[in-house]
């Protein structure tokens, strides 16, 4: 029997709910489509299982999760992916008007560089002019969040992306 198999339903449908107020109380959605969904719940929890770490259900994880941080889902690739397409790669985030079935999904190119182009970081950050993205202040709360744009809203204070400063 596969890890996939092992998992019961009352744990993804647990899992599901979870994820979704988790989720949606910090302006995320998940898609609408709740089998597609759970069937990627089922894998987030079969990697958690396998690697003991959460990596996104439609990579390939290396196992070491040192190697694969920016792929521990929700993965670096979320909120870029889900604000150019309107869903992240595997498309268990989708855009608020994909949630509201406003637009459909599209296709999602793979953002995530090839292993050899990957820097692994293995020290914190010490020179902060020098992060690959802005750091964006919430001027309501202080979160700070380094990322090409700001999130669409705040995940502590649930502000929109207009409360929102360019920190660093």
């Amino acid at each position: 029997m596969t890890e996939m198999e092992k998992i019961d339903q009352r744990e993804v449908d647990e899992f599901y709910i979870h994820l979704k107020e988790e989720q949606e109380s910090s302006g995320y959605y998940l898609n609408p489509d709740v089998k597609f969904t759970k069937d990627l719940v089922r894998g987030l929890i079969a990697n958690t299982r396998r690697y003991s770490y959460q990596s996104c259900p439609c990579r390939l994880a290396s196992g070491k999760k040192a190697e694969d941080l920016d792929i521990v889902c929700p993965c670096d690739y979320r909120d870029p992916d889900v604000n150019e397409y309107g869903a992240c790669y595997c498309a268990l985030y989708v855009s608020r008007a994909v949630y509201q079935e406003r637009e459909p999904v599209q296709s999602i190119p793979e953002r995530r560089p090839p292993a050899a182009e990957r820097k692994i970081r293995t020290e914190p950050a010490t020179d902060l002019n020098n992060l690959p993205y802005p750091v964006w202040r919430c001027r309501v709360c202080g979160y700070l969040c380094a990322r090409p744009e700001p999130p669409d809203v705040c995940p502590i204070c649930k502000v929109s992306k207009e409360r929102f400063e360019r920190f660093i």
